[in-house]
């Protein structure tokens, strides 16, 4: 019922805004993955081409000049290969932080993300058919469910760090979450905020976190994402005084067909090795103790040579072999290429039984 339900909401529409403009999502080194404590360091090695500054944003509801003396944002992305995980660094001038009251207005860094490219309206006050949002309980079967809103709040004060907009509140926190931030202005002052965070992005977040599917991450995928600016300005007025945003249409806050096309890179070149031995298996048959062996290796090796445990050797890239009895075998592959020649041991994952 729960699925047939959701099915009336979720619409195919994949499409997003600014068609040709691709942002870059910078993957981490297993052994650089940033710590989350507000500080800027770990991300020193991103280059400056994944920075996406104000210049890239418009004030789509005010339309106000970008003026660096009044806002300034600079934001990176970044991810770990194996981790279904984007990171953020956001650091921002603003001459007026506002963040002393209790409520929603305060100075906010909106963030939706759209793991799968699903699109289509993600509130329901925004999706085509609302006699059908209000027949089905939209709140709980559709707002948030496949892609998600935060309202990061800059700074939060006493409130948690973001207000999740939909029904999965749960989102925010770890294991799925973690944010920490550096800043040494008080409310009404002038002055430059640094946050760092991450979260994970879902092709199916319900209320219940049991149900919850994530977005698989991998290299070259496109992933829809998009963020807005909350500019406060003023504790007396109820209003911000500017919303900048990435998508460049206001709409972007609730449907994901807005969001922007960011790629998830691979690690840059000058991160890595010359060349690295890796590889992976597959057991075809476990009866018949028949392995698939695939070579995974990085910098274009011209030569390989298997050793499967059992004595026996391959010198092919993806070779098959059969075992002659159980065991747990220790199997290393060594490749060589321009870049020189690097070996992969991997002790008991091979095991026949």
């Amino acid at each position: 019922m729960r699925a047939a339900t959701l099915a009336v909401f979720t619409l195919s529409l994949q499409a997003l805004e600014r068609p040709g403009v691709e942002f870059k999502i910078f993957q981490f080194p297993a052994n650089k993955i940033p710590t989350i404590d507000g500080k800027a360091g770990d991300w020193a090695i991103v280059p400056e081409s994944y920075s996406i500054g104000q210049d890239q944003l418009r004030d789509t509801v005010n339309k106000s000049p970008h003026d660096p003396k009044d806002l300034d944002v600079k934001v990176k992305v970044g991810w770990v290969k194996g981790m279904n995980r984007l990171y953020f660094l956001y650091e921002t001038y603003d001459n007026y932080w506002d963040f002393a009251a209790r409520d929603l207005h305060n100075d906010i860094f909106e963030v939706v993300v759209d793991g799968d490219l699903s699109g289509g309206p993600l509130i329901p006050q925004l999706h085509p058919d609302q006699k059908a949002v209000n027949a089905n309980n939209g709140f709980f079967q559709f707002h948030g469910v496949h892609a998600q809103n935060y309202h990061i709040f800059t700074p939060p004060l006493d409130k948690e760090w973001t207000m999740v907009w939909g029904s999965q509140p749960w989102i925010k926190d770890l294991p799925w979450a973690n944010a920490a931030y550096d800043y040494s202005f008080k409310p009404g002052e002038s002055g430059k905020l640094t946050l760092e965070f991450w979260i994970t992005p879902f092709d199916y977040a319900p209320e219940d976190s049991a149900r919850a599917v994530e977005s698989k991450l991998y290299e070259n995928k496109i992933v829809g994402l998009s963020w807005s600016v909350l500019d406060y300005d003023d504790a007396a007025n109820p209003k911000y005084r500017g919303f900048w945003n990435l998508s460049h249409k206001t709409t972007m806050y609730g449907n994901a067909s807005d969001a922007v096309a960011f790629k998830l890179m691979p690690v840059e070149a000058k991160l890595r090795r010359p060349i690295e031995a890796d590889w992976s298996f597959q057991v075809l048959d476990m009866d018949r103790r028949l392995t698939a062996f695939q070579d995974r290796s990085y910098g274009a090796p011209s030569s390989w040579r298997w050793e499967f445990g059992d004595g026996q050797t391959s010198t092919e890239q993806h070779p098959v072999h059969r075992y002659g009895k159980e065991g747990n075998y220790v199997v290393t592959l060594e490749v060589q290429g321009p870049g020189g020649k690097d070996r992969r041991t991997k002790v008991w994952d091979v095991v026949m039984r």
